[in-house]
């Protein structure tokens, strides 16, 4: 199978559906003219015209709020973020716009709407544009929530997310664009709502996302297997739906659950799958759920005080550990 960057798997997604429907545009700030702030519409403009390919100010709040009136008129837009940070500008279009229209409307306006960008901290760009807010996205009914962590998930998820009937919110990382993978010649199409177990173990199950997979969990991994530790690895890829039954299944047969996520721990989805997985599984479960996630503090901007906000490979390890020993 090829290896494609991150970005390449995404703009094949955007291509392959914009040539199937007229009605599927993508706006953004720098998305035409420029190729995108990561270059991930590089040459869209070129074979789908301005029209389609829509250079946008920097007014997400205006441009959000067109993209929410076009799709209640039955276009299918594709909303760049060129970070979330920015997305909180538009927060009221997005939450009580488009998750609500339907709904409001009696289902006489569906919103077949992405918006999408990068996600979460990458390096030093300030507390400010350092944010995660997919549990704030997630705790919203009438959004989708998907998180790929790779490009072959990229890919697939991102054309579900396009056909989808309901608004997706659809959080990339910037860091990750560069990032290679195998991903089929063919076309194909990702669930959403539907985990994916990358590693099967017995000794603990590792519930994680996004990017935190690649940099932290799969470091993880590989420590955990040098010293003999089965770990069962569960790619979420969306966290609106969740997919709890392939998560407790694991743990059933584990026994032990740690969770990976890059947000805060104040109402995170790793306090909500601990919550699940002890309300459905506890009988199963030989030791306290474990997450792993960032300190509680805005993000510092010098790299040492970074290293130690967010989460790594060593606290991962570190908190498998506390599971397996917590009887012995």
């Amino acid at each position: 199978m090829r290896e494609i960057q991150f970005r390449e798997a995404l703009r094949e997604a955007l291509n392959e559906e914009m040539r199937k429907d007229e009605k599927i545009f993508l706006m953004g700030e720098e998305v035409a003219e420029y190729n995108g702030a990561y270059k991930v519409s590089q040459g869209m403009l070129a074979e789908f015209g301005a029209k389609r390919i829509i250079d946008t100010p920097i007014a997400e709040l205006g441009f959000t709020g067109i993209a929410t009136g076009a799709a209640m008129n039955g276009l299918k837009p594709i909303v760049e973020y060129m970070t979330f940070n920015f997305s909180l500008v538009a927060i009221d279009q997005i939450i009580n716009g488009a998750a609500k229209i339907l709904s409001m409307s009696a289902g006489q306006f569906p919103i077949q709407i992405v918006f999408r960008g990068p996600t979460g901290n990458a390096g030093q760009l300030g507390a400010q544009h350092s944010q995660n807010f997919e549990n704030w996205f997630a705790n919203v009914p009438g959004l989708k929530v998907v998180i790929p962590s790779n490009p072959y998930d990229a890919k697939g998820l991102l054309k579900q997310a396009i056909i989808d009937p309901d608004p997706v919110i659809f959080m990339e990382s910037e860091v990750m664009y560069g990032d290679k993978g195998p991903v089929p010649e063919e076309e194909y199409y990702l669930e959403i709502g539907k985990a994916h177990v990358e590693t099967e173990g017995t000794d603990v199950t590792i519930v994680s996302f996004g990017k935190m997979l690649s940099r932290v969990v799969h470091p993880a991994l590989e420590e955990l297997t040098k010293e003999g530790i089965s770990a069962e690895v569960i790619n979420l890829r969306t966290v609106r739906p969740i997919d709890y039954e392939t998560i407790i299944n694991s743990v059933k047969k584990t026994n032990r659950l740690v969770i990976v996520e890059e947000a805060w721990p104040l109402g995170s989805i790793a306090t909500e799958i601990a919550f699940k997985v002890q309300n459905e599984a506890f009988d199963y479960l030989d030791a306290p759920v474990v997450r792993v996630v960032s300190a509680d503090v805005p993000l510092p901007y010098a790299p040492t005080l970074i290293k130690e906000a967010l989460p790594n490979a060593e606290r991962v390890v570190k908190a498998v550990k506390s599971v397996l020993y917590v009887n012995k």
